[in-house]
């Protein structure tokens, strides 16, 4: 099994650059994970419910812990969206809204 990722625009880029090794070591694992193995552990991967095929990245480094937005196209392909790192219990609604929009915008894209 091998998933390939793709990036939609800079989003996910931009917030990657900006941190450090150690947690783009762990981002790098955790995708590496979602490339190679057919059921990706929730822990990891989480479908949101209410959000028509969106789905959540889980990284957790020491105590922080990172959301990184994509969904599946032709069935094995991942598309990431934005990213943030989660600062609270609660998804923040603006990365929600953000994230449905740009899924939508990815799926538009396509039909042209």
């Amino acid at each position: 099994m091998s998933r390939r990722i793709e990036f939609y625009q800079n989003h996910f880029l931009d917030f990657y650059k900006v941190q450090d090794e150690k947690v783009k070591s762990k981002i790098k694992n955790v995708l590496e994970l979602i490339k190679q193995v057919e059921r990706v552990p929730e822990k990891f991967l989480k479908h949101l419910s209410g959000t028509d095929g969106l789905y959540e990245i889980r990284i957790e480094y020491q105590s922080n812990i990172y959301r990184i937005f994509c969904c599946f196209d032709k069935g094995n392909l991942v598309i990431l969206f934005n990213a943030f790192q989660k600062k609270s219990q609660k998804t923040p609604q603006q990365e929600l809204d953000k994230a449905v929009r740009l899924k939508n915008e990815y799926f538009e894209k396509k039909k042209d």
